[in-house]
């Protein structure tokens, strides 16, 4: 029983820390972005492919934690 519920609890840890982990890159890349390109307005194509590529990373990157959030929650390896 125990060991389910500290499941419950590392999942609910990795997906806050996931999302707030998106939130903040996505907060930060996109107010450099728009420095960047108020700054030089003529780069701003350029730099908005560099931040959508950027934004697909950082998506990826908290993807596998609700990857691995899901296998604990439904798959879990440490109960017998």
């Amino acid at each position: 029983m125990t060991i389910e519920i500290a499941t419950l609890f590392a999942v609910a840890i990795i997906l806050s820390t996931a999302a707030i982990g998106t939130a903040i890159g996505f907060a930060l890349m996109g107010g450099r972005f728009l420095e960047a390109s108020a700054r030089q307005p003529e780069m701003a194509p350029q730099l908005q492919t560099k931040m959508f590529i950027l934004a697909g990373l950082i998506d990826a990157i908290s993807m596998i934690g609700v990857g691995v959030a899901l296998l604990l929650l439904f798959a879990n390896p440490f109960v017998g």
